[in-house]
Protein backbone atom coordinates (compact mmCIF):
# COMPACT_ATOMS: atom_id res chain seq x y z
CA UNK A 1 0.00 0.00 0.00
CA UNK A 2 1.29 3.45 -0.92
CA UNK A 3 2.07 5.50 2.17
CA UNK A 4 1.73 9.31 1.93
CA UNK A 5 3.11 11.30 4.89
CA UNK A 6 0.71 13.55 6.79
CA UNK A 7 2.94 16.53 6.03
CA UNK A 8 1.77 16.27 2.42
CA UNK A 9 -1.84 15.26 3.06
CA UNK A 10 -2.77 18.09 5.43
CA UNK A 11 -1.67 21.01 3.22
CA UNK A 12 -3.38 19.38 0.23
CA UNK A 13 -6.66 18.85 2.12
CA UNK A 14 -6.49 22.37 3.50
CA UNK A 15 -6.03 23.79 0.02
CA UNK A 16 -8.92 21.71 -1.36
CA UNK A 17 -11.25 22.74 1.45
CA UNK A 18 -10.27 26.37 1.04
CA UNK A 19 -10.89 26.16 -2.71
CA UNK A 20 -14.40 24.79 -2.16
CA UNK A 21 -15.18 27.35 0.54
CA UNK A 22 -13.72 30.23 -1.48
CA UNK A 23 -15.66 29.33 -4.63
CA UNK A 24 -18.91 28.96 -2.68
CA UNK A 25 -18.39 32.26 -0.88
CA UNK A 26 -17.51 34.04 -4.12
CA UNK A 27 -20.65 32.77 -5.83
CA UNK A 28 -22.97 33.80 -2.99
CA UNK A 29 -21.30 37.16 -2.32
CA UNK A 30 -21.31 38.09 -6.00
CA UNK A 31 -25.01 37.27 -6.32
CA UNK A 32 -25.90 39.36 -3.25
CA UNK A 33 -23.61 42.26 -4.13
CA UNK A 34 -24.86 42.38 -7.73
CA UNK A 35 -28.43 42.72 -6.42
CA UNK A 36 -27.38 45.54 -4.09
CA UNK A 37 -25.39 47.37 -6.77
CA UNK A 38 -28.36 47.12 -9.12
CA UNK A 39 -30.25 49.40 -6.78
CA UNK A 40 -27.31 51.80 -6.69
CA UNK A 41 -27.16 51.86 -10.50
CA UNK A 42 -30.88 52.56 -10.75
CA UNK A 43 -30.59 55.38 -8.20
CA UNK A 44 -27.53 56.91 -9.88
CA UNK A 45 -28.86 56.46 -13.41
CA UNK A 46 -25.98 54.26 -14.61
CA UNK A 47 -27.42 52.39 -17.58
CA UNK A 48 -26.09 50.65 -20.66
CA UNK A 49 -26.56 53.30 -23.36
CA UNK A 50 -26.34 50.76 -26.17
CA UNK A 51 -29.48 48.85 -25.26
CA UNK A 52 -33.05 49.58 -26.22
CA UNK A 53 -34.27 48.96 -22.68
CA UNK A 54 -32.88 50.50 -19.51
CA UNK A 55 -30.33 47.99 -18.20
CA UNK A 56 -28.52 49.08 -15.02
CA UNK A 57 -24.80 48.39 -14.92
CA UNK A 58 -22.32 47.83 -12.03
CA UNK A 59 -22.65 44.05 -12.21
CA UNK A 60 -19.02 43.91 -13.24
CA UNK A 61 -18.07 45.91 -10.18
CA UNK A 62 -19.57 43.16 -8.01
CA UNK A 63 -17.45 40.54 -9.79
CA UNK A 64 -14.29 42.61 -9.34
CA UNK A 65 -14.88 43.33 -5.65
CA UNK A 66 -15.71 39.74 -4.74
CA UNK A 67 -12.81 38.26 -6.72
CA UNK A 68 -10.29 40.63 -5.15
CA UNK A 69 -11.72 40.23 -1.65
CA UNK A 70 -11.72 36.42 -1.63
CA UNK A 71 -8.25 36.27 -3.20
CA UNK A 72 -6.96 38.77 -0.63
CA UNK A 73 -8.29 36.61 2.23
CA UNK A 74 -6.45 33.58 0.87
CA UNK A 75 -3.28 35.64 0.47
CA UNK A 76 -3.39 37.16 3.96
CA UNK A 77 -4.21 33.91 5.73
CA UNK A 78 -1.46 32.07 3.87
CA UNK A 79 -3.85 29.28 2.89
CA UNK A 80 -3.74 30.12 -0.81
CA UNK A 81 -0.90 32.57 -1.53
CA UNK A 82 -1.08 34.05 -4.99
CA UNK A 83 2.60 34.69 -5.57
CA UNK A 84 4.22 37.89 -6.80
CA UNK A 85 3.31 37.60 -10.47
CA UNK A 86 -0.30 36.58 -9.84
CA UNK A 87 -0.76 39.20 -7.13
CA UNK A 88 0.51 41.90 -9.48
CA UNK A 89 -1.82 40.61 -12.19
CA UNK A 90 -4.83 40.94 -9.90
CA UNK A 91 -3.86 44.47 -8.83
CA UNK A 92 -3.37 45.61 -12.43
CA UNK A 93 -6.63 43.98 -13.55
CA UNK A 94 -8.50 45.70 -10.74
CA UNK A 95 -6.92 49.03 -11.73
CA UNK A 96 -8.05 48.51 -15.32
CA UNK A 97 -11.57 47.79 -14.08
CA UNK A 98 -11.59 51.28 -12.55
CA UNK A 99 -11.01 52.71 -16.02
CA UNK A 100 -13.90 50.58 -17.26
CA UNK A 101 -16.08 51.87 -14.43
CA UNK A 102 -15.32 55.44 -15.50
CA UNK A 103 -16.35 54.46 -19.03
CA UNK A 104 -19.65 53.11 -17.66
CA UNK A 105 -20.42 56.33 -15.80
CA UNK A 106 -19.02 58.80 -18.34
CA UNK A 107 -18.33 58.34 -22.02
CA UNK A 108 -14.68 57.66 -22.84
CA UNK A 109 -13.14 57.50 -26.28
CA UNK A 110 -12.08 54.10 -27.52
CA UNK A 111 -8.47 55.22 -27.77
CA UNK A 112 -8.44 55.86 -24.02
CA UNK A 113 -9.54 52.29 -23.29
CA UNK A 114 -6.99 50.93 -25.77
CA UNK A 115 -4.16 52.97 -24.23
CA UNK A 116 -5.14 52.03 -20.69
CA UNK A 117 -5.34 48.34 -21.55
CA UNK A 118 -1.96 48.48 -23.31
CA UNK A 119 -0.29 50.09 -20.29
CA UNK A 120 -1.86 47.48 -17.99
CA UNK A 121 -0.74 44.63 -20.27
CA UNK A 122 2.81 45.96 -20.35
CA UNK A 123 2.90 45.74 -16.55
CA UNK A 124 2.05 42.03 -16.31
CA UNK A 125 3.93 40.39 -19.19
CA UNK A 126 6.93 38.33 -17.92
CA UNK A 127 9.56 39.67 -20.32
CA UNK A 128 12.28 37.54 -18.73
CA UNK A 129 10.61 34.39 -20.04
CA UNK A 130 9.00 35.70 -23.21
CA UNK A 131 11.79 38.02 -24.38
CA UNK A 132 11.13 41.52 -25.66
CA UNK A 133 9.68 40.53 -29.08
CA UNK A 134 7.51 37.85 -27.52
CA UNK A 135 6.51 40.27 -24.75
CA UNK A 136 5.36 42.87 -27.27
CA UNK A 137 3.29 40.24 -29.06
CA UNK A 138 1.81 39.22 -25.71
CA UNK A 139 0.86 42.85 -24.99
CA UNK A 140 -0.86 43.06 -28.37
CA UNK A 141 -2.73 39.81 -27.70
CA UNK A 142 -3.91 40.96 -24.27
CA UNK A 143 -5.17 44.29 -25.62
CA UNK A 144 -6.97 42.65 -28.56
CA UNK A 145 -8.48 39.89 -26.42
CA UNK A 146 -9.62 42.30 -23.69
CA UNK A 147 -11.35 44.66 -26.12
CA UNK A 148 -12.82 41.77 -28.11
CA UNK A 149 -14.24 40.31 -24.91
CA UNK A 150 -15.75 43.70 -24.11
CA UNK A 151 -17.65 43.37 -27.39
CA UNK A 152 -19.24 40.11 -26.18
CA UNK A 153 -21.30 42.09 -23.68
CA UNK A 154 -24.01 42.71 -26.28
CA UNK A 155 -26.47 39.98 -25.25
CA UNK A 156 -27.86 38.87 -21.90
CA UNK A 157 -25.64 36.25 -20.30
CA UNK A 158 -23.22 35.87 -23.22
CA UNK A 159 -20.08 37.51 -21.80
CA UNK A 160 -20.58 35.80 -18.44
CA UNK A 161 -21.13 32.37 -19.98
CA UNK A 162 -18.07 32.55 -22.22
CA UNK A 163 -16.07 34.02 -19.33
CA UNK A 164 -16.91 31.17 -16.94
CA UNK A 165 -16.05 28.51 -19.52
CA UNK A 166 -12.78 30.21 -20.42
CA UNK A 167 -11.85 30.70 -16.76
CA UNK A 168 -12.26 27.00 -16.01
CA UNK A 169 -10.16 26.09 -19.04
CA UNK A 170 -7.43 28.59 -18.15
CA UNK A 171 -7.52 27.33 -14.56
CA UNK A 172 -6.99 23.77 -15.77
CA UNK A 173 -3.94 24.89 -17.76
CA UNK A 174 -2.57 26.78 -14.74
CA UNK A 175 -3.07 23.72 -12.53
CA UNK A 176 -1.21 21.58 -15.09
CA UNK A 177 1.73 23.99 -14.78
CA UNK A 178 1.52 23.80 -10.96
CA UNK A 179 0.62 27.50 -10.79
CA UNK A 180 -1.58 26.95 -7.76
CA UNK A 181 -2.11 30.62 -6.95
CA UNK A 182 -3.29 31.39 -10.47
CA UNK A 183 -5.52 28.30 -10.56
CA UNK A 184 -7.21 29.32 -7.29
CA UNK A 185 -7.68 32.89 -8.51
CA UNK A 186 -9.33 31.71 -11.73
CA UNK A 187 -11.65 29.34 -9.85
CA UNK A 188 -12.70 32.14 -7.51
CA UNK A 189 -13.24 34.44 -10.47
CA UNK A 190 -15.34 31.81 -12.28
CA UNK A 191 -17.50 31.40 -9.17
CA UNK A 192 -17.97 35.17 -8.82
CA UNK A 193 -18.94 35.43 -12.48
CA UNK A 194 -21.44 32.60 -11.99
CA UNK A 195 -23.02 34.50 -9.11
CA UNK A 196 -23.35 37.54 -11.36
CA UNK A 197 -24.96 35.37 -14.08
CA UNK A 198 -27.86 34.69 -11.72
CA UNK A 199 -28.96 38.27 -12.44
CA UNK A 200 -27.70 38.53 -16.01
CA UNK A 201 -29.52 35.66 -17.72
CA UNK A 202 -32.28 36.72 -20.12
CA UNK A 203 -34.03 38.98 -19.34
CA UNK A 204 -31.02 40.55 -17.59
CA UNK A 205 -31.61 42.65 -14.49
CA UNK A 206 -28.07 44.02 -14.41
CA UNK A 207 -25.25 44.26 -16.94
CA UNK A 208 -21.54 43.51 -16.80
CA UNK A 209 -20.46 46.83 -18.26
CA UNK A 210 -17.01 47.92 -19.36
CA UNK A 211 -15.80 47.54 -15.76
CA UNK A 212 -16.51 43.83 -15.64
CA UNK A 213 -15.89 42.97 -19.28
CA UNK A 214 -12.45 44.61 -19.38
CA UNK A 215 -11.54 42.97 -16.07
CA UNK A 216 -12.69 39.59 -17.38
CA UNK A 217 -10.94 39.80 -20.74
CA UNK A 218 -7.73 41.16 -19.24
CA UNK A 219 -7.57 38.63 -16.41
CA UNK A 220 -8.19 35.65 -18.69
CA UNK A 221 -5.83 36.69 -21.49
CA UNK A 222 -3.06 37.69 -19.07
CA UNK A 223 -3.45 34.40 -17.19
CA UNK A 224 -2.87 32.50 -20.41
CA UNK A 225 0.24 34.57 -21.09
CA UNK A 226 1.62 33.73 -17.64
CA UNK A 227 0.75 30.06 -18.09
CA UNK A 228 2.37 29.81 -21.53
CA UNK A 229 5.47 31.82 -20.59
CA UNK A 230 8.57 29.84 -21.54
CA UNK A 231 6.86 27.85 -24.30
CA UNK A 232 7.46 28.33 -28.00
CA UNK A 233 5.71 31.12 -29.87
CA UNK A 234 3.81 28.93 -32.35
CA UNK A 235 2.42 26.46 -29.75
CA UNK A 236 1.45 29.36 -27.49
CA UNK A 237 -0.31 31.12 -30.36
CA UNK A 238 -2.24 27.91 -31.06
CA UNK A 239 -3.42 27.68 -27.44
CA UNK A 240 -4.44 31.30 -26.97
CA UNK A 241 -6.24 31.39 -30.31
CA UNK A 242 -8.41 28.49 -29.18
CA UNK A 243 -9.25 30.22 -25.90
CA UNK A 244 -10.10 33.50 -27.62
CA UNK A 245 -11.99 32.01 -30.57
CA UNK A 246 -15.46 33.18 -29.47
CA UNK A 247 -14.42 36.77 -28.81
CA UNK A 248 -12.32 36.92 -31.99
CA UNK A 249 -15.19 35.57 -34.11
CA UNK A 250 -17.56 38.14 -32.64
CA UNK A 251 -15.15 41.05 -33.19
CA UNK A 252 -14.29 39.88 -36.72
CA UNK A 253 -17.94 39.59 -37.70
CA UNK A 254 -18.82 43.05 -36.36
CA UNK A 255 -15.77 44.56 -38.08
CA UNK A 256 -16.56 43.04 -41.48
CA UNK A 257 -20.25 43.96 -41.29
CA UNK A 258 -19.46 47.60 -40.61
CA UNK A 259 -16.73 47.79 -43.23
CA UNK A 260 -18.95 46.28 -45.92
CA UNK A 261 -21.78 48.64 -44.93
CA UNK A 262 -19.33 51.56 -44.94
CA UNK A 263 -20.22 52.50 -41.41
CA UNK A 264 -17.81 53.71 -38.71
CA UNK A 265 -16.12 50.70 -37.15
CA UNK A 266 -16.45 52.02 -33.60
CA UNK A 267 -20.15 52.91 -33.87
CA UNK A 268 -22.27 50.30 -32.14
CA UNK A 269 -24.95 48.33 -33.92
CA UNK A 270 -26.69 44.94 -34.06
CA UNK A 271 -23.77 43.35 -35.91
CA UNK A 272 -22.56 40.73 -33.43
CA UNK A 273 -22.88 36.96 -33.25
CA UNK A 274 -25.99 36.85 -31.08
CA UNK A 275 -27.77 39.42 -33.26
CA UNK A 276 -27.16 37.38 -36.40
CA UNK A 277 -28.30 34.18 -34.70
CA UNK A 278 -31.49 35.94 -33.63
CA UNK A 279 -32.16 36.71 -37.29
CA UNK A 280 -31.96 32.97 -37.98
CA UNK A 281 -34.88 32.48 -35.59
CA UNK A 282 -33.07 31.55 -32.37
CA UNK A 283 -34.26 33.00 -29.11
CA UNK A 284 -31.93 35.14 -27.02
CA UNK A 285 -31.24 32.34 -24.48
CA UNK A 286 -30.87 29.85 -27.32
CA UNK A 287 -28.23 31.91 -29.07
CA UNK A 288 -26.27 32.24 -25.82
CA UNK A 289 -26.45 28.49 -25.20
CA UNK A 290 -25.26 27.77 -28.74
CA UNK A 291 -22.35 30.23 -28.48
CA UNK A 292 -21.49 28.88 -25.03
CA UNK A 293 -21.35 25.35 -26.44
CA UNK A 294 -19.08 26.53 -29.23
CA UNK A 295 -16.85 28.28 -26.70
CA UNK A 296 -16.65 25.10 -24.64
CA UNK A 297 -15.44 23.14 -27.67
CA UNK A 298 -12.74 25.65 -28.59
CA UNK A 299 -11.55 26.01 -25.00
CA UNK A 300 -11.40 22.22 -24.65
CA UNK A 301 -9.21 22.06 -27.76
CA UNK A 302 -6.96 24.71 -26.22
CA UNK A 303 -6.61 22.71 -23.00
CA UNK A 304 -5.78 19.54 -24.96
CA UNK A 305 -3.15 21.36 -27.01
CA UNK A 306 -1.61 22.87 -23.88
CA UNK A 307 -1.49 19.50 -22.13
CA UNK A 308 0.13 17.90 -25.17
CA UNK A 309 -2.74 15.47 -25.71
CA UNK A 310 -3.24 16.69 -29.26
CA UNK A 311 -1.09 18.48 -31.79
CA UNK A 312 -0.96 22.16 -32.60
CA UNK A 313 -2.73 21.45 -35.87
CA UNK A 314 -6.00 21.17 -33.94
CA UNK A 315 -5.93 24.96 -33.60
CA UNK A 316 -6.15 25.18 -37.40
CA UNK A 317 -9.50 23.40 -37.25
CA UNK A 318 -10.68 25.96 -34.70
CA UNK A 319 -9.49 28.83 -36.90
CA UNK A 320 -11.21 27.27 -39.90
CA UNK A 321 -14.41 26.86 -37.93
CA UNK A 322 -14.30 30.52 -36.89
CA UNK A 323 -13.90 31.62 -40.51
CA UNK A 324 -16.78 29.40 -41.65
CA UNK A 325 -19.10 30.70 -38.92
CA UNK A 326 -18.22 34.31 -39.71
CA UNK A 327 -18.74 33.74 -43.44
CA UNK A 328 -22.14 32.08 -42.91
CA UNK A 329 -23.41 34.74 -40.51
CA UNK A 330 -22.03 37.48 -42.74
CA UNK A 331 -24.30 36.28 -45.54
CA UNK A 332 -27.42 36.94 -43.47
CA UNK A 333 -29.21 40.09 -44.68
CA UNK A 334 -28.61 43.19 -42.61
CA UNK A 335 -32.33 43.86 -42.19
CA UNK A 336 -33.82 42.42 -39.03
CA UNK A 337 -36.35 39.67 -39.35
CA UNK A 338 -39.95 40.54 -38.48
CA UNK A 339 -40.51 40.57 -34.73
CA UNK A 340 -36.78 40.54 -33.92
CA UNK A 341 -35.50 43.68 -32.25
CA UNK A 342 -32.01 44.49 -31.16
CA UNK A 343 -31.33 44.19 -27.46
CA UNK A 344 -28.31 46.37 -27.89
CA UNK A 345 -29.07 49.47 -29.91
CA UNK A 346 -31.83 51.95 -29.27
CA UNK A 347 -34.17 53.22 -31.96
CA UNK A 348 -32.47 56.59 -32.33
CA UNK A 349 -29.06 55.01 -32.95
CA UNK A 350 -30.51 52.48 -35.39
CA UNK A 351 -31.93 55.32 -37.48
CA UNK A 352 -28.56 57.08 -37.49
CA UNK A 353 -26.86 53.90 -38.65
CA UNK A 354 -29.32 53.45 -41.49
Amino acid sequence: MLFIPNCYIRPYLRAVLYGIAAATAALLFAAVLAALLRGVALWAGIFDRRRQRRLPLLGGLAVVIVTCLVAWVGQCTGIAPLGDGVGRLLVVAASLSVLGLVADVWRLRARVLVAGTAVAAACVVPYGETGVPGGLLAVGWIVAASLAFKGLDHADGLAGTVGVITAFGAGACAAAEVLDGLAVLLSVFAAALTGFLMHNWHPARIGLGACGSLFTGFLLSSSLVLTRAGYGLVPSAAVVSCFGAAAVADALLALLVRLLARRPVLRGGPDHLAHRLRRLGLTSPGSVVLLGAGSFVTVLVGVLVHAGWTGEGAALWVAGGVLVVVAVLLSIPAQRARGVTSVQVGGQLRVRNG
